[in-house]
């Protein structure tokens, strides 16, 4: 392998409607690309910049922008990479498509984690009404059409509603809540721990799957491709949604009255365990949100492989299905608020010792299996506690709210995480930040289990 490494410079945006390009190699610079680079073991010489025509921000004539401009710059960048070539070195050429920001990424990915929440508790009431099955197919071609138009968006808006609206209301209209309350409703209360836990397991089972497929994508035939071959195959679900028909209101017992949405929204709106569970969830969803939309860049930071990224994906997926089937079992033998205390505090820990180890490949690989054992297994017992307080007549609409809360705290998670990094504090300070969240969950949970005795310790004191 040749280790002279030669980084050229083109900052032009020549061929672009909007501007952007042109600032890539500057920010690669400051990014130390050099200095990451050189820690490899690579002989790296940075050649500056080329210099080239300006851009005249002319219309396209005959599909063709800026034609004999864009041809000059391809000259240019030829006659730079032949000339190291020739002296036996590899040519990194910095330059490319930098009309999107980190910080625009961000925000639309956040929007993500917002709308998918946003969605929940409304895709929850139709499945209520019309059936989980129906809502699932419109949902996984949303996802799959977001995905296809993602390459495609060169404007923030463009990609709030591809990522933001398109790929997470589809996204949100397929998941959990809908997902979790087909599945109460299809069993005996004795049954729903594990079966949750299982479901809950099926999307990790897709993330472990998935992502090395993808990463796989990525490296043959480009990010573009991959994302419009992925939302290809998504489509792939689509058969799913004929096996869950019927809708929850059929499960009422005989004898009972089946709540309005309106009137049980209410209900739960006023019962302090629900509006815990609720805040817990804020906290899982920023964890959550933070680790899948910045653990990559993360790694990346601190000098790591690419493949690592990938990899430590895999295993928040892999090690996430044992995590919620776990979960789903201890859910039938314990109390459904000790074991979310138990995750929370799982989850600081483990952030703590990530924060304070150093950065090498294992420990990435065993800080991820460690959160994927947490990363979604909240969602089994969270379930469980919405369906023992009001049953599951309005099962996805109550439990869409309190996912809701979650993906409240996704947004933050996500953009908060994009808007530290942008701006040179580093990934530790929203990780400190998701450390305090964590253990705040386990006060929640703690003081619900609290005030719980006291309840019951009154009443038997009545009685």
């Amino acid at each position: 392998m040749n280790n002279k490494i030669s980084l050229i410079g083109a900052p032009t945006d020549i061929g672009a409607g909007s501007r952007g390009a042109s600032m890539g190699p500057e920010a690669l610079r400051v990014a130390h690309i050099a200095a990451v680079l050189a820690a490899q073991g690579l002989d790296v010489l940075d050649r500056g910049n080329l210099v080239g025509p300006n851009n005249p921000w002319l219309p396209p004539v005959d599909g063709y922008r800026h034609l004999a401009e864009v041809t000059a710059w391809n000259q240019s960048v030829h006659d730079a990479v032949y000339a190291e070539l020739a002296d036996g070195r590899l040519p990194i050429l910095l330059g490319g498509d930098h009309c999107l920001g980190l910080g625009s990424i961000s925000l639309a990915f956040a929007f993500g984690q917002l709308f998918w929440g946003v969605t929940q508790p409304f895709a929850g009431a139709m499945a209520d009404k019309v059936g989980a099955g129906r809502v699932l197919f419109a949902g996984a071609v949303l996802v799959a059409f977001g995905t296809y138009i993602t390459p495609l968006m060169t404007t923030t808006w463009g990609l709030i509603v591809a990522v933001g609206v398109l790929s997470a209301g589809g996204a949100g209209m397929a998941g959990p809540a809908v997902l979790m309350a087909a599945t109460t409703r299809l069993l005996p209360p004795e049954r729903r721990g594990f079966a949750t836990g299982i479901v809950n397991a099926g999307g990790s089972f897709g993330q472990f799957v998935m992502a090395p497929i993808a990463a796989a994508l990525m490296a043959g035939v480009g990010w573009v491709s991959a994302l419009q071959i992925l939302g290809l195959v998504l489509l792939l679900t689509l058969p799913a949604a004929f096996l869950l028909r019927g809708n929850s209101l059929h499960t009422a017992q005989p004898g009972h009255k089946i709540l309005g949405t309106r009137e049980a929204i209410r209900g739960a709106l006023h019962n302090p365990s629900y509006l815990m569970l609720g805040a817990g969830f804020f906290v899982c969803g920023f964890h959550v949100a933070f680790l899948a939309t910045h653990l990559p860049g993360v790694i990346a930071s601190c000098g790591l492989p690419t493949q690592w990224a990938g990899w430590s994906l895999a295993l928040i997926g892999l090690f996430n299905i044992f995590g919620s089937v776990a979960m789903g079992w201890a859910v039938g033998r314990w109390r459904m608020k000790s074991l979310l205390s138990l995750v929370y505090a799982a989850r600081a820990i483990a952030v703590i010792v990530f924060l304070l180890a150093p950065k090498t490949g294992p420990v990435v690989l065993l800080f991820s299996a460690v959160m994927g054992l947490t990363f979604l297994s909240t969602i089994p017992p969270t379930a469980g506690l919405v369906a023992k307080f009001f049953g599951t007549a309005n099962m996805a609409t109550l439990f869409g709210i309190v996912l809701f809360t979650h993906q409240v705290g996704g947004f933050l998670g996500a953009w908060l995480g994009g808007v530290a990094i942008s701006a040179g504090m580093g990934w530790t300070s929203t990780g400190w930040v998701g450390v305090v969240l964590g253990m705040g969950g386990v006060a929640i949970f703690a003081w619900s289990l609290g005030s719980e005795k006291a309840t019951a310790a009154r009443a038997a004191a009545t009685a």
